[in-house]
């Protein structure tokens, strides 16, 4: 019974898989390996345009023409991919550093977080609409300060913020802190940067460092932030104004200056905004009470401005006027001010800004974050495991004292020495007697020799600071690498596309590699094999066959031109005399050109030169002037002279002046040659019985 339950399963599988191969026939055959129809159907779609998914139609002369030339193609260049294979193509130097340069470019968006991309290019976009106006106080320590220096740097950062929310004045306190952290950095009392207050002015997305922009995006006007975090130190940031102003405006402006008296600026301010009022002309008032030099004289007029060169107030009056508007005087500490709106930009759609953030992106500390979302993933999904952060069970329960690491990175830290930090520390492998693994990822794991050899490779110079901090953050980075490199590595094997797309990439190159020494290189190399191929094939060219027209000189002229830059210098019958006399003696063209500088003027210019004319193929010369004589040609203040010396019947092109039409056709020959012998050597088949059948 089992052996008749056995039997028909196995009857039930071979007739379910004769069906699958039914529907999906073979339809070429090269070297034994069978190319399905859908393989090939695939790549027809894709090479046309077609959609996948649309329904079969008739198949009209056109589309079955169409089908029966891209399967000529298609095997021709799949028996030579077959042969590049054979010859090894696939592994010279030359075509493997090409691929891998094809590949990286192709894998990137497969290697960051695309939902994390999405959510910064939008948060650019939703930003963009505003400008911020805002002040910070700055505690100075470096990136790769020790603990306590961090620590000590935060503290203080939190005294300032308890002082200003407490009540202090903003500006005094940022004040007091910089010119305290400019003293400790030793810069001179003198020195303008002591006068600073902590105002940054305008700016919009990408003008600061990416924590302080966000930090100072997420205030509202008026509020103060918690110390921040960046590489310069904590800031503590107070938001003044949020306006909305995208891009550039172009506006005019009346300034009365305060010149220490801004009760007086206001007056006139005053006065000019009712004589506006009053119907004058915005130029006008602009003339007679405008203090700025630069623009009193064009009604004000300030074209493209950006945000981030207008005084504060200017932007947030802007950001709240229509084109056409006149604003109310406001005060800055320059004194009293007006503005009329002339235009001003909207932000683009979403999709329009796209290509810019991405290109600004490139050089935005931001542009690490959809890479570190992937490798959070990344290790999540290949089960990473720090060594350094599991422990070993204490030797008496309960007993943490006991707790120690499973690899620690002790040895790294006593291997290194102060020159790392000059980029020219070079690794010493005997100072590591620990080679438990450190981390890892996958099915493969890291030691401390493999660590520290990615730091030998990977020095950049650096302010030297605590080793044990420069260890722990290049550990961090090597392990970010690791696991890149790890995704990066199961790409093909994982993504069905992305291999696909490596392959064609792969294929294109060796067989542009293939066609290059089989047939291109050949061609312009094998001399002898050309002016054969010239001798046999120019005897089956005609000049009566429209086709062969590029092989042959239509009728041609040798004259002598003579170009006479203004007809002042000397008549254009005098030239045409002068040449007919030069033919019945017999001057050459030196005695050509000294017989009409005797003629002309002493100031002519005039130039005598030789040149062979093809007819239909230049404008000097007339179709029906192709025979002996001397013709004017007018130009737009001198002339020409020609003189026709001797008429060429139509002939054959030289293999040298015809070369390239002979060498495409050489090539071609070639090519067709290779292709039958390869056809022959592979064994290729082609069911033209299954090609028939198909309909798209």
């Amino acid at each position: 019974m089992k052996k008749i339950l056995s039997l028909a399963l196995m009857v039930a599988l071979a007739a379910s898989l004769f069906a699958q191969q039914s529907d999906d026939p073979v339809l070429f055959e090269i070297n034994g390996k069978p190319i399905r129809q859908s393989e090939f159907m695939s790549e027809f779609r894709r090479s046309h345009g077609l959609d996948p998914k649309a329904a079969p139609t008739a198949c009209t002369y056109e589309k079955r023409q169409a089908l029966e030339e891209y399967a000529e193609l298609f095997v021709n260049f799949r028996t030579k991919l077959e042969d590049a294979y054979a010859l090894g193509l696939d592994t010279t130097p030359a075509l493997v550093k090409e691929l891998k340069g094809y590949r990286d470019e192709l894998a990137a968006p497969y290697l960051i977080d695309s939902a994390t991309m999405q959510r910064i290019l939008r948060e650019a976009y939703d930003r963009n609409h505003y400008t911020l106006h805002a002040a910070h106080i700055l505690v100075r320590v470096s990136k790769n300060a020790s603990p306590d220096d961090t620590l000590a740097a935060y503290n203080k950062a939190m005294e300032y913020y308890n002082r200003v929310i407490n009540g202090e004045d903003f500006f005094l306190v940022a004040y007091e802190a910089n010119k305290i952290r400019l003293i400790q950095e030793g810069v001179p009392p003198d020195d303008p940067r002591h006068k600073d207050h902590g105002d940054l002015g305008n700016f919009t997305v990408f003008d600061m460092v990416y924590p302080f922009e966000s930090a100072a995006y997420s205030l509202e006007p008026g509020q103060i932030s918690l110390p921040v975090r960046s590489n310069y130190g904590y800031h503590i940031i107070k938001l003044i104004t949020k306006s909305r102003f995208y891009g550039r405006c172009s506006f005019q402006h009346i300034w009365c200056a305060s010149n220490n008296n801004p009760e007086q600026a206001q007056n006139r301010i005053n006065d000019a905004l009712n004589h506006l009022k009053e119907g004058e002309s915005f130029a006008t008032v602009c003339l007679n009470y405008s203090d700025d030099n630069t623009t009193v004289h064009n009604g004000g007029f300030v074209a493209d401005a950006r945000a981030q060169q207008l005084p504060p107030e200017y932007v947030d009056v802007l950001s709240r006027l229509k084109p056409g508007e006149i604003s109310a005087p406001f005060q800055t500490s320059y004194g009293w001010h007006i503005l009329l709106l002339n235009s001003k930009d909207s932000i683009p759609p979403f999709e329009d800004m796209v290509p810019n953030y991405k290109q600004r992106l490139a050089r935005d500390q931001r542009s690490a974050e959809p890479r570190k979302s992937f490798i959070q993933r990344s290790k999540e999904r290949y089960l990473f495991s720090d060594y350094t952060k599991m422990y070993l069970k204490p030797a008496r329960r309960g007993d943490k004292a006991d707790r120690k690491p499973l690899a620690d990175l002790d040895q790294c830290v006593a291997a290194l020495a102060p020159e790392v930090f000059n980029r020219v520390w070079i690794f010493n492998d005997s100072l590591i007697s620990d080679y438990r693994p450190l981390f890892s990822i996958g099915d493969s794991s890291y030691n401390a020799v493999d660590f520290l050899r990615w730091v030998e490779a990977n020095q950049h110079v650096v302010r030297p600071h605590d080793m044990k901090v420069y260890v722990q953050n290049r550990y961090n980075d090597f392990i970010d690498e690791m696991v890149y490199r790890y995704a990066d590595s199961r790409l093909e094997e994982e993504n069905p596309d992305f291999r696909e797309l490596v392959n064609e990439y792969r294929n294109g190159l060796m067989i542009f590699s293939y066609n290059d020494q089989m047939v291109w290189s050949k061609s312009v190399t094998d001399t002898a094999g050309f002016l054969d191929f010239y001798n046999r094939s120019s005897q089956s060219r005609s000049i009566d066959n429209e086709a062969d027209a590029p092989y042959f000189w239509n009728t041609r002229a040798d004259v002598t031109l003579v170009t006479v830059d203004d007809s002042a210098f000397i008549k254009p019958s005098k030239v045409v005399s002068l040449l007919q006399k030069a033919t019945k003696k017999h001057w050459n063209r030196g005695q050509i050109s000294d017989r009409l500088h005797d003629a002309a003027r002493k100031d002519a210019s005039l130039r005598v030169e030789n040149q062979r004319l093809e007819e239909n193929a230049q404008q000097l010369l007339k179709s029906g002037c192709f025979r002996p004589g001397v013709y004017t040609v007018a130009l737009p203040k001198g002339y020409q002279v020609i003189r026709v010396d001797n008429v060429i019947n139509p002939t054959l092109k030289s293999a040298t002046e015809a070369r390239g039409y002979y060498l495409n056709d050489y090539q071609a020959f070639l090519d067709s040659q290779l292709i039958g012998r390869l056809r022959k050597k592979y064994n290729v088949v082609i069911h033209q019985d299954v090609l028939d059948a198909i309909t798209y």
